[in-house]
């Protein structure tokens, strides 16, 4: 009974965890605006189109409050996002795309994103669409290239 407990115990301490499974977490020199500067580069350099940047530390502090550095960058392409909303209409509330840049509490920077396969599973896309794999290999390299170092 005591090692049921104790495995039980262990699951739901562990069941948080498992929903981080679904962000990509890359590490990043420089500060958030540098890096956020070098994923929009990036971004319009492979042709896609960047809709938005959005400062979540300036909006804090607009409000009188306060959050480490940190910026959304909203991006995306037809040519990807397009058969995934026709596979599934639904898609549409989870594209464009979105990559976070923030500073963690020890002061390191990264870029974090929502694995696009489970993304879009959980909208109803279908797993075997090949744009799934293209928006992996974009995000894979948007985000190395905007990580520096």
């Amino acid at each position: 009974m005591k090692h049921a407990i104790a495995a039980l115990a262990l699951t739901l301490a562990a069941t948080p965890a498992l929903a981080d499974d679904d962000i990509i977490n890359v590490e990043a020199t420089g500060s958030v605006a540098e890096v956020a500067d070098r994923l929009v580069a990036a971004i319009e350099g492979a042709g896609a189109t960047v809709f938005a940047r959005v400062d979540h530390a300036g909006g804090a502090e607009s409000a009188g409050m306060e959050l480490a550095p940190m910026e959304l960058v909203i991006f995306g392409n037809p040519t990807l996002g397009t058969p995934a909303i026709q596979s599934s209409p639904m898609a549409g509330l989870v594209l464009p795309m979105k990559v976070l840049v923030w500073e963690d509490a020890q002061g390191a920077v990264k870029l974090s994103y929502e694995d696009p396969e489970e993304m879009l599973d959980e909208v109803g896309v279908d797993d075997d669409l090949e744009v799934i794999v293209q928006m992996e290999g974009a995000l894979k390299k948007l985000t190395g290239a905007a990580a520096g170092g």
